[in-house]
């Protein structure tokens, strides 16, 4: 229908509300009519009558839109037809694309079977001219891009026309690989047992060509380590037979130790460049676990030699019996082990310093080869290389060394302190003794050399010690010296406590059990007996401001040492952890000072008649 046609229903169906005047939505019912129904029947009659007029309303509107659906519907078929030509035409095109890869992918094998193949040809001329000329590089590299090559192609042309000419080739550069290995890797062998560094160095540098990383590494670390051992023995022998008089005598094993290092050093310095450029990354690490053999054995008799000159197993061996109670059949001087003590602790700096190098350079190496390596790639070689460092020879020797100067460092700071206090005196005028600032330098002195090996270990183990004889040994001494100014009832209880000691005291006093000074240490009078109590205190005092004094000290020796990558972190909390226990042994004697104040109070007023 028309227009017109659709107004005039929809004035027919909507005219009974027009008639009726209702309101939107209640056309047909009054909206008060509604309000006063009351009946369920009524309701729903007025319901339904109510849904019957919307869905005459919706069939007006359904039949207003008719003409705007039937143009929708010729546009869709328009849309659907334009989409299935545009979809055949991109599927002939795809095609195409698909035929054009696929030729342009055929072309490029093509050209690369067809340079292949000249490239072969090539190589073949070129490998005989450069035999005949012995010229061995050239001879390689020819070689080399033979290897390059894509075998796949290589055998593609074998079965092509051209076989025939091809396998020609082929076999003639295999019979020319193999004379050529064998010539290169015999010229090399001689070249190392002749000693001739420039026909070494050529020869090393072909090998790689040739596919023969490992045999060039080895042989060359062969001459290399002969080098290196001729140049060991000779300045061992010089170390052996130098005189004692001389200024570094006391320290010559350590310093043929650090010669043989550094050569090591410089020949890194020196052929690292040439193993990048022609070995390619990754591979230092290999030259340098045969050049760590040769320097193990090197070390080894380095060490033997200061072994037997220094006589040093044998200090150690009477060290170890006078230090066990009962077994000491003789005695060494502190001062006779000093020079050895020096010399084992420079030797064990200069191999951490040698390990820190090589694990420097190692891993700079190992970092360019693991760049797009996987992750078990790296892990591999990061256990080389702890393998060669920790598991080396020369790692071990240097352990035993420093395992055996541990106790020697020990018992010569128990002698030298017991030297230090035998020898104590108390000048006039002094608030402290002589002992004290002996002691205190001799710790600071055995802690220092303990850190110049560079041996973290070793360095706890000595803090350690050095804290056990100040808690302990001098401790004691001290409260020896201050008991002598106590009543004798009084003597074995100064460590209980401030209020056990005074009231001990009292009580003896009370009962008249005081004691002359000149029976326990030969004091002459109470003036000379005042004053060495004094001095004691004052001991105790300035005992608890080094100990201080000592540990901050310490924290930055080691904080020097730590940032000279010198340990780990592990290692570093190690140190931390010993030197916090000189915190405790401070407080100690600061307690001691604290019980011994308030005694000497009580001990003047009932004693000496003075507060």
């Amino acid at each position: 229908r028309s227009l017109c046609g659709c107004g005039a229903v929809m004035d027919e169906v909507s005219s009974p509300a027009r008639r009726r005047g209702g309101p939107a939505g209640l056309s047909a019912v009054q909206s008060d009519t509604i309000e006063g129904l009351t009946e369920l029947e009524d309701l729903e009659r007025v319901y339904a009558q109510l849904c019957g007029e919307e869905c005459a309303d919706k069939l007006c509107f359904c039949v207003f839109l008719r003409p705007n659906l039937q143009l929708i519907e010729g546009d869709a078929v328009q849309l659907s037809g334009m989409i299935s030509f545009t979809c055949s035409l991109a599927e002939n095109v795809s095609s195409k694309v698909r035929q054009l890869d696929l030729t342009k992918k055929r072309l490029y094998q093509a050209i690369q079977r067809a340079d292949d193949i000249l490239d072969l040809k090539f190589c073949t001329d070129g490998v005989q001219t450069a035999l005949r000329n012995q010229d061995y590089e050239q001879a390689a590299a020819h070689i080399h891009r033979y290897l390059s090559l894509d075998q796949s192609v290589i055998e593609l042309s074998k079965q092509g026309g051209e076989g025939s000419a091809v396998e020609a080739s082929l076999a003639l550069l295999q019979e020319a690989e193999r004379n050529l290995k064998a010539l290169v890797t015999t010229r090399l062998e001689e070249a190392v047992a002749t000693g001739d560094l420039p026909q070494v160095e050529r020869f090393f540098k072909i090998l790689p060509l040739l596919g023969l990383h490992e045999q060039g590494l080895a042989r060359f670390a062969q001459y290399l380590c002969s080098q290196l051992a001729s140049k060991a023995e000779e300045n061992l022998l010089l170390a052996v037979g130098s005189d004692l008089g001389e200024r570094r005598a006391p320290v010559i094993f350590a310093d043929t130790l650090t010669l043989l290092l550094e050569g090591i050093a410089r020949i890194v310095e020196t052929h690292q460049p040439i193993v990048e450029t022609y070995y390619g990354p990754g591979r230092l690490h290999t030259l340098l676990a045969h050049l760590q053999n040769e320097c193990d054995k090197q070390a080894q008799k380095i060490v033997d030699k200061f072994i037997q000159q220094r006589d040093y197993n044998n200090k150690f061996q009477v060290i170890q019996s006078s230090m066990m109670r009962g077994m000491a059949t003789e005695k060494i001087e502190p001062r006779d082990l000093d020079p050895v003590l020096c010399e084992v602790t420079l030797m064990n700096s200069r191999a951490e310093l040698y390990f820190r190098f090589l694990r420097r350079r190692i891993v700079a190496d190992f970092e360019v080869a693991d760049a797009m390596a996987d992750e078990a790639v790296i892990q591999e070689h990061q256990q080389s290389l702890e393998q060669l460092l920790k598991n080396c020879q020369l790692s071990r020797t240097m352990q035993e060394l420093i395992g055996y100067y541990i106790p020697m460092e020990e018992y010569y700071m128990r002698e030298s302190v017991n030297k230090a206090v035998a020898m104590d005196t108390a000048e006039v005028g002094q608030l402290s003794s002589s002992m004290v600032d002996d002691v205190f330098y001799i710790v600071k002195k055995c802690i220092s050399r303990a850190l110049t090996s560079s041996s973290s270990d070793c360095v706890c183990a000595m803090i350690n010690h050095a804290t056990s004889v100040l808690e302990t040994d001098f401790r004691y001494v001290l409260v020896c010296k201050l008991r002598a100014g106590y009543p004798v009832s009084a003597l074995q209880d100064l460590q209980r406590g401030v209020s056990s000691a005074v009231s001990l005291m009292q009580s003896s006093l009370q009962h008249g059990k005081i004691t002359n000074l000149t029976q326990t240490l030969g004091i002459e009078s109470q003036e000379q007996a005042k004053s060495a109590y004094l001095v004691a205190l004052n001991n105790v005092e300035v005992c608890s401001e080094n100990i201080s004094t000592l540990k901050k000290n310490l924290e930055s020796d080691c904080a020097k040492l730590f940032s000279q990558g010198a340990g780990s972190d592990h290692a570093k909390a190690k140190i931390d952890s010993c030197l916090s226990d000189l915190v405790n042994t401070s407080s100690n004697f600061k307690d001691l000072l604290q019980v011994s104040e308030k005694l000497l109070i009580h001990y003047c007023s009932k004693v000496w008649g003075c507060i």
